[in-house]
């Protein structure tokens, strides 16, 4: 299986030749992020992990690709889609729901959490959804809810957000306990914030006998080695 970052949240997993992507939002170049994936799977709606229009216009582009979701984010697509003129919208947009597990483009996933992370008490908290891939990465989206039942071998852990401190990301790192660690979420930080996040989350990972490493934008990642 090979990972591939594309700025920000987004992220696109490969395996015999077959790709899907999770959260093609507006920090993303969503049109190489989506080339040639069989499957599109969106943890929640915010505009940085759902570019809507030009993800539709691929929908419509693409009569093979499916899209996977919270109900009400894939409300909003199937919405979109049907105006778009997306051929057989209905039967290529799929409702997820936490709990459930689904087949992609030769993978198997699960759904867990169902809640983004509070921001503040002032604003409304969105459905979310956590992506288990293939029994080995997970993408939680914007939580730091940590799935029971299963063994992650491969975190994306979101490194920076308005939602989020370092603190609790810490936590996360460790409360999950993934052999490997890349970082997502991290699209407001400037080279020094970057540096820093890091520093830290390499020195934990470390104490406890786990890795971290921060991969380049697009650069092919295999967790098979």
């Amino acid at each position: 299986m090979d990972l591939q970052k594309f700025s920000h949240a987004c992220v696109r997993i490969q395996s015999a030749g077959r790709a899907l992507a999770i959260d093609p939002g507006n920090f993303n170049p969503v049109a190489e992020a989506l080339e040639g994936v069989e499957a599109v799977l969106v943890t929640h709606e915010h505009a940085d992990h759902l570019d809507l229009e030009p993800v539709v216009e691929t929908l419509k582009n693409r009569p093979d690709m499916s899209l996977h979701a919270p109900a009400s984010v894939a409300a909003r697509v199937l919405e979109a889609a049907v105006a778009a003129g997306v051929a057989d919208a209905t039967a290529r947009i799929h409702a997820v729901a936490a709990g459930e597990s689904f087949s992609v483009a030769g993978l198997e996933v699960s759904a867990h959490g169902g809640e983004h992370a509070l921001i503040h008490a002032a604003l409304p908290r969105v459905a979310n959804l956590g992506y288990f891939v293939d029994g080995r990465l997970y993408h939680p989206g914007d939580s730091y809810h940590v799935p029971e039942g299963i063994d992650v071998e491969t975190l994306l852990i979101p490194a920076h957000a308005p939602w989020a401190k370092i603190g609790e990301t810490i936590d996360f790192l460790i409360a999950v306990g993934a052999a490997q660690n890349y970082p997502i979420h991290d699209g407001l930080l400037n080279a020094r914030g970057l540096a820093m996040m890091d520093g830290h989350l390499t020195r934990v990972a470390n104490e406890h006998g786990l890795s971290y490493r921060r991969i380049a934008d697009g650069e092919p990642v295999s967790l098979d080695s």
